[in-house]
């Protein structure tokens, strides 16, 4: 009984420790100071477009409630714009290979037709 007593009373001395370090229970002590959020280690490339690797290698540092969402919504805006680039370039380069290819079409030569030789 008198060990069940002393591990009680040394609990409650580690709690109230533990919790005053946190609360700051000192003078000249305040609370712990905030801590800096983390930051996005591996961004985007801005010098180059970017590619699949880009992608699959971007990791999103954890805040206490997910993702910080300025890091996410900058990386969505960047993939955003660079797709719509690329769209707009594919569609002009199939253009340009269509009408080509009509122009190629239209200027063939009609082979003449063998005459008959009897």
């Amino acid at each position: 009984m008198v060990m069940f007593l002393f591990l009680v009373v040394a609990l409650a001395v580690v709690v109230a420790a533990v919790t005053l370090a946190v609360v700051g229970g000192g003078e000249g002590t305040g609370p712990l100071p905030e801590a800096a959020p983390e930051r996005l280690q591996d961004p985007l490339p801005p010098d180059r477009p970017v590619n699949r690797a880009d992608v699959e290698d971007l990791r999103f540092p954890l805040t206490v409630r997910g993702y910080r969402m300025a890091d996410v919504d900058d990386a969505l805006s960047r993939l955003g714009a660079e797709l719509a680039e690329r769209d707009e370039r594919i569609a002009d380069l199939e253009s340009a290979l269509a009408g080509a290819q009509a122009a190629a079409a239209h200027a063939r030569p009609t082979k003449p037709e063998p005459e008959d030789q009897q």
